[in-house]
């Protein structure tokens, strides 16, 4: 039996399982993968106390501090989560375990475009993180897949750092709010090519081309440095359903102030919960905050009722 049982291991979950062991916490992560999506942002430079990183070796770092601390570990898909007898009971490759508390940490998925190369490029020239990446394209020309409020947030910081960004989006035009398409529309940096898919990326070591469905100006070969995919994210339901977790009208996780859901016992913490703010600093405050509130629980010292 576990005090604690932490479903990912991206920043979120490794933060938590930090805090968890200066608690005392008896502490299990179950993660598909180490690090989850950050891993695949180039290079990280808003981490306080490294001025360059990529994901990769963050989350690195974050796993060695785990290690140290003796914290379990199991590389597994987490299939089921129920609730029973106060107790939870999570299945993992088919294997039973039990908890006295969760913490939901399993991020999102980022919508890919699935198309031939963007794994290969994947760090190296495709992004799913503008605000992550953006200060690495300095005076280089860039794309941005999508036609939302990201795709258009995720240009204009470009704008500020690239020589040209373009726009690609299969739609006849942006679906951005007003204010954020007509700061598009004004900025000389972004062009907008519409009507227009990416069927494929191509390049040697890092990426250089973009194919397109149709020509652009009489080509369908786009050169580009950068890739950058807005088209959403998608937070995992189906474990916060079988727990009867709330969610938002998008999937996102309502959680309190002190990372707790609807379900007592129930914590959730980083990119899969309605914050305001999906950062790698945000997801490990919450994952610190999250394993407080569960030895609170654990304890019947209950900081805050929801």
């Amino acid at each position: 039996m576990y005090d604690l049982i932490i479903i990912g291991g991206g920043a979120s979950g490794m933060s938590a399982a930090i805090y968890a062991a200066r608690y005392n916490l008896k502490t299990l992560i179950i993660s598909k993968e180490v690090g989850g999506v950050l891993n695949e942002a180039h290079k990280v430079g808003n981490w306080p106390g490294s001025k360059e990183i990529s994901g990769l070796d963050l989350m690195t770092r974050f796993k060695e501090h785990v290690d140290s601390l003796n914290i379990d570990y199991i590389e597994a898909d987490v299939q089921k989560t129920e609730k029973k007898k106060g107790q939870f009971i999570i299945t993992a490759n088919g294997k039973q375990l039990e908890s006295k508390t969760i913490i939901l940490a399993f991020g999102l998925r980022r919508n890919k475009l699935n198309i031939e190369g963007e794994d290969k490029f994947a760090g190296k020239g495709v992004s799913y993180c503008y605000t992550c990446d953006a200060p690495f394209y300095r005076n280089k020309i860039v794309g941005v897949v999508g036609g939302s409020d990201s795709a258009a947030l995720a240009a204009l910081l470009l704008a500020q750092y690239a020589k040209k960004v373009f726009i690609i989006y299969r739609g006849d035009g942006l679906r951005a709010e007003p204010i954020n398409k007509g700061l598009v529309e004004k900025n000389k940096n972004i062009e907008l090519i519409t009507k227009t898919n990416i069927i494929e990326v191509k390049g040697d070591k890092a990426l250089t081309t973009a194919m397109l469905d149709k020509p652009y100006k009489g080509s369908k070969e786009l050169n580009i440095e950068g890739l950058f995919i807005e088209i959403g994210s998608t937070p995992s339901t189906v474990l916060a359903e079988q727990l009867g977790v709330k969610r938002d009208q998008n999937g996102f996780i309502i959680v309190n102030k002190e990372k707790k859901t609807n379900v007592d016992g129930v914590y959730a913490a980083g990119d899969a919960t309605d914050t305001v703010m999906r950062q790698v600093i945000t997801a490990a405050a919450d994952g610190a905050i999250a394993a407080m509130a569960a030895f609170h629980f654990m304890k019947e010292d209950k900081v805050e009722k929801y």
